[in-house]
């Protein structure tokens, strides 16, 4: 299955995509909960399976495909060639940061830059969605745990990343995190060997920058997944966003940040393609 949150800003429903259209689960299930915490504890994910109704064509907005995850956590360092590039040290364990929901950006909504930042920089992720509550997973049990996959662009605001002690403000800018376009079940990637062979790639005004495949990881989607539960409860909705490969802007000589008007198109195979635009920093209200 393909979830998707479709509709206006703040007036998302549930649907299922595929190529031929969309499948509006709210109007088949007046009482199913938005895509998030409530809809995979009370198991909607299987009930929904069960749906045979014929997909609509129709010309809608995408939004985050996830309402209000409790978390997302994020691996730094955890492609090889990445760590390469950044002349970094190979982590011993998942090194682990957040960003905050209020990150949460759709699949094709602008990415608006900070005022206080001049070194916008991107990095499509693979994220994992946990679909059951745990706490201590092993990995031989930690695809029991998850939900689906889907696409990341962790954008950074590298100058204040690397000026401070920790990464919580520069990766945590509203619009930071667009996610989507959809929540892609297991079986639509194929048995749990092709999730680590899947090619990535970030194109910027189409220019191709980042080109790798989760094969150069570090640490796996199980092995994360262990390590985190282990002292981290997870709950549904959860997004853990397992890292980025090389090519990044930082590391580029000379490095190259995004501008207004740029447009950055993240892409991981099987599971699909998020783009957005650039725009310029919204002046802040005073008065706030």
């Amino acid at each position: 299955m393909r979830l998707i949150r479709f509709g206006d800003r703040g007036h998302e429903r549930p649907g299922l995509w595929s190529d031929d259209g969309v499948i509006d689960l709210k109007a088949i299930f007046p009482q199913i909960p938005d895509i998030g915490e409530s809809f995979f504890r009370d198991n909607w994910l299987t009930k929904v399976q069960s749906v045979k109704e014929t997909p609509v064509p129709l010309d809608v907005r995408l939004g985050c495909p996830l309402h209000q995850p409790s978390k997302i956590i994020c691996l730094g360092i955890n492609y090889a060639a990445h760590g390469q590039e950044g002349k970094f040290e190979k982590p011993p364990r998942p090194l682990l940061f957040t960003k905050t929901p209020n990150a949460l950006n759709g699949p094709f909504d602008p990415i608006r830059l900070p005022g206080s930042s001049q070194q916008v920089d991107w990095e499509v992720e693979l994220a994992v969605v946990i679909g059951r509550e745990g706490r201590g997973i092993n990995k031989a049990e930690a695809f029991d745990y998850v939900a689906g996959f889907t696409v990341m662009n962790d954008v950074s605001a590298r100058d204040v990343q690397f000026s401070e002690s920790q990464w919580y403000r520069g990766k945590s800018f509203d619009t930071f995190a667009p996610l989507g376009p959809a929540i892609v079940t297991l079986d639509e990637i194929g048995e749990i060997k092709k999730l680590q062979n899947l090619r990535l790639t970030t194109k910027v005004n189409g220019q191709l920058m980042q080109d790798g495949n989760t094969s150069d990881m570090v640490f796996n989607v199980s092995e994360i997944i262990e390590d985190i539960s282990h002292d981290i409860t997870l709950v549904p909705g959860d997004v853990i966003s397992t890292g980025t490969p090389a090519g990044v802007g930082i590391f580029r000589d000379p490095p190259v940040f995004l501008n207004p008007g740029d447009e950055v198109a993240c892409q991981i195979e099987r599971i699909g393609t998020i783009c957005n635009q650039v725009v310029a920093a919204q002046p802040v209200n005073a008065s706030r």
